[in-house]
C-alpha cells in the first residue's frame, strides 16, 4: 500500500532524460517508469527548449554530458545562469571521473555512472536529487521575498552575521536603497505596474551581489539592503550599476536613492552599518542632485545631536523650555490690512544649545513619533492663548495649529481637539488645523476620511505648502479644505520672476475654483504684497508684517 502511494505521488513528477543514445534513453525510461513522467530530448538544444518550456513542472533533468550541437556541459551552464531554471536539479551521466567533478562544479546535483547501476540504485538517486531540490524549494520560498527573490530581513541578517563570523570580520559594505516618491508609482500607475519596477531594480541587485560575492534583502515596500565585500572602488562601481538599473527600469518618473557605510575598519556590527547607510540614505530625500551618498563624521556628529535632542525632548517639555509664538495674518481685500489670525510656530530655547530652528527638531520627531506630543503641548497652549485673547481684549482671533501626518492617524484626533476647545470655551472654528499638501497624497482615501470628520465637527483646515506636493485637479477638488496656504518658495521671486509669478497667479485661480480664501506665507516687502493683492490674494502672513512673537509682544498688534 505504501508503494502504491509513493508511486501515485511520483506520477505528479516529471523527469526529463537527455541522451543522444536512443537505447540509453529507452533504458533510463524503463528504469523510472510507472514512478514518474518521463519525457526525453535527444539533444542539449533539443533538452534547453523542453526545460524552457516546462520549467515549473519539472522536477530533474538526467542528462548525457558527450552529445552533438550542445553537449552536457553547455546545458549545465545556460542552466546556470538562468535564475528561474537553475532550481530544477540535474544528475548527470557519465563514465569519467573527471567528469563527475566538473559537473558537480557546474552545479549538478550528483552523477549517475554509465554503464548503469542497479535499478533500485538508480531509482534511489532520482528520488534523493529530487526530494533535496523540493526542500530546498520550501527553504527558499521561506527565507526569500516572493516578489523579487531577496532575502527577507530576518534571513539577510543572520546569513549576513554568519558570513562576518565565517570570514574572521572581514570588512564589508552596507548599502541601503530607496525608490524616491514610490507610493505615488503605486497611486498613479497601480500596484501591478509598481512591482514590474521592484522585479526589475530586483534583478540589478541580483546581480550585483552575485558578481561582488555579497546578499541583499528587499526589507520594506520599496527599500533594500545589500551588503558585499568592501571594494576601495565602490563609488564607481555604484555609478555604473544604479544607471544600470535606472536603464532597466526605463522609466524617467523613478529615480533611485542610494546611503552607504563605507567600512572604516571601526568594527561595526551589521545592524550599526546599516543604521548608518540608512541615514546617508535619508540625506538625500529630497534631494535630486546625486543618486547616492556615503556616511561620513559629519553625519554621525549629526547623528549623535539628533540623539541628545531626542533625549531630551520629554525634559525640555516638563521645563517649558519650549515657548509657542505667534506669526499674525493680514487681511489685506480692503483699502487697509486687517489683522484676521495667526499661526502657531514652536520655539525651543535649549539651555546648553539655546535656541534651536524648527527646521532641525520638527523633522526628527516627525520619523519617531515624537511630534505627537509636541503637537499637543501646541495645541494646548494656542487653545488657551485664544481664550486669553478674548477675555483680554474682548475679540477672538483665529490660530492656525500644525496637524502632522502621524496625528491624523491617531483616533482620537477629533476628541482630543474638540475637548480642548470646550475647556477653553469657544467654538471650533477658532482653531485652524494646518495639514500639509504632501500628507494628503501619501495615504489621501484615509486622510480625507479624518478630515472630513474634523469639518463636521466645525474645524476650519487649511492645506499647507499648497504647490509643493503632487496634488492633481481632480484630487483638489474632492479634498475637504477650507484655505489654500500657498508654499514661501513660490513668494520669494514672484517680484523678478515673470514664471513664479504666473504660477502663483495661477493657484489663487484654482483656489477661486475652489472657493477658498488663499494664503501667502513668506512675505518680507511691501512689493510681493502689493503684487499678491493686485491677482487677488486674501491673507498675507510674513515679516512684512511682523516675525513670529511671542503673545506678550503679540498683544501690542491686537491693541494697536
Amino acid at each position: 500500500m505504501q508503494e502504491l502511494l509513493e508511486r501515485k505521488k511520483g506520477l505528479h513528477r516529471k523527469v526529463l532524460i537527455v541522451d543522444d543514445e536512443f537505447i540509453e534513453r529507452e533504458m533510463l525510461g524503463k528504469m523510472l517508469e510507472g514512478l514518474y513522467e518521463i519525457k526525453y530530448a535527444g539533444n542539449g538544444n533539443e533538452a534547453v527548449d523542453i526545460i524552457r518550456d516546462e520549467k515549473n513542472s519539472l522536477s530533474l533533468v538526467i542528462l548525457d554530458l558527450h552529445m552533438p550541437e550542445l553537449d552536457g556541459y553547455g546545458v549545465l551552464d545556460i542552466l546556470r545562469s538562468d535564475n528561474e531554471l537553475r532550481r530544477i536539479p540535474v544528475i548527470v551521466l557519465t563514465s569519467e571521473k573527471e567528469a563527475e567533478v566538473k559537473s558537480l562544479q557546474l552545479g549538478a546535483a550528483d552523477f549517475i555512472s554509465k554503464p548503469y547501476d542497479m535499478p533500485d540504485v538508480v531509482r534511489a538517486r532520482v528520488q534523493h536529487a529530487i526530494e533535496l531540490a523540493e526542500n530546498s524549494i520550501i527553504i527558499h520560498e521561506t527565507e526569500r521575498d516572493e516578489l523579487t527573490g531577496l532575502f527577507h530581513k530576518e534571513f539577510f541578517f543572520e546569513y549576513g552575521k554568519k558570513i562576518d563570523i565565517q570570514n574572521n570580520n572581514m570588512p564589508m559594505d552596507a548599502l541601503v536603497l530607496d525608490i524616491n516618491r514610490f507610493h505615488l508609482v503605486n497611486e498613479l500607475y497601480g500596484r501591478e505596474y509598481g512591482n514590474k519596477v521592484l522585479k526589475k531594480i530586483g534583478k540589478g541587485i541580483h546581480k550585483l551581489v552575485s558578481e561582488t560575492g555579497g546578499l541583499a534583502c528587499r526589507f520594506d515596500s520599496n527599500g533594500f539592503y545589500i551588503y558585499i565585500p568592501h571594494d576601495p572602488d565602490l563609488k564607481e562601481l555604484l555609478s555604473r550599476e544604479i544607471k544600470k538599473m535606472n536603464e532597466n527600469v526605463g522609466d524617467s518618473n523613478i529615480s533611485i536613492r542610494m546611503g552607504i557605510y563605507f567600512d572604516d575598519g571601526s568594527m561595526l556590527n551589521m545592524e550599526q552599518r546599516f543604521d548608518r547607510a540608512r541615514l546617508a540614505c535619508n540625506k538625500l530625500r529630497n534631494s535630486y542632485t546625486t543618486c547616492y551618498d556615503f556616511y561620513n563624521e559629519e553625519l554621525h556628529s549629526k547623528e549623535l545631536h539628533a540623539e541628545r535632542l531626542i533625549n531630551d525632548m520629554e525634559k525640555a517639555l516638563a521645563e517649558k523650555q519650549f515657548k509657542v509664538y505667534y506669526q499674525p495674518k493680514y487681511k489685506i481685500t480692503g483699502e487697509k490690512p486687517v489683522l484676521t489670525s495667526a499661526e502657531a510656530l514652536i520655539r525651543w530655547s535649549h539651555p546648553e544649545f539655546g535656541m534651536i530652528s524648527p527646521g532641525e527638531f520638527i523633522p526628527l520627531f516627525e520619523d519617531n513619533g515624537l511630534i505627537q506630543k509636541l503637537d499637543r503641548f501646541v495645541w494646548t497652549e494656542a487653545a488657551a492663548q485664544i481664550k486669553r485673547w478674548k477675555d483680554e481684549y474682548g475679540v477672538y482671533i483665529p490660530v492656525s495649529v500644525n496637524v502632522s501626518r502621524v496625528d491624523i492617524f491617531n483616533p482620537m484626533l477629533a476628541s482630543i481637539l474638540t475637548d480642548l476647545v470646550k475647556i477653553n470655551n469657544f467654538s471650533p472654528e477658532k482653531l485652524l488645523l494646518e495639514i500639509t499638501e504632501s500628507a494628503y497624497t501619501d495615504n489621501s482615501e484615509e486622510i480625507i476620511d479624518t478630515v472630513k470628520r474634523l469639518r463636521e465637527k466645525g474645524f476650519k483646515i487649511e492645506m499647507d505648502d499648497f504647490g509643493s506636493g503632487y496634488s492633481s485637479l481632480n484630487m483638489l477638488t474632492a479634498l475637504p479644505i477650507d484655505a489654500l496656504k500657498l508654499d514661501m518658495k513660490f513668494i520669494r521671486n514672484i517680484c523678478t520672476n515673470n514664471k513664479d509669478a504666473r504660477l502663483v497667479e495661477i493657484m489663487i485661480q484654482i483656489a477661486r475654483l475652489l472657493e477658498v480664501p488663499v494664503i501667502a506665507e513668506g512675505v518680507e516687502t511691501k512689493e510681493q504684497m502689493e503684487l499678491l493683492k493686485s491677482i487677488g490674494c486674501d491673507i498675507i502672513q510674513g515679516y512684512y508684517f511682523s516675525k513670529p512673537l511671542p503673545p506678550e509682544e503679540f498683544n501690542r498688534l491686537i491693541t494697536k
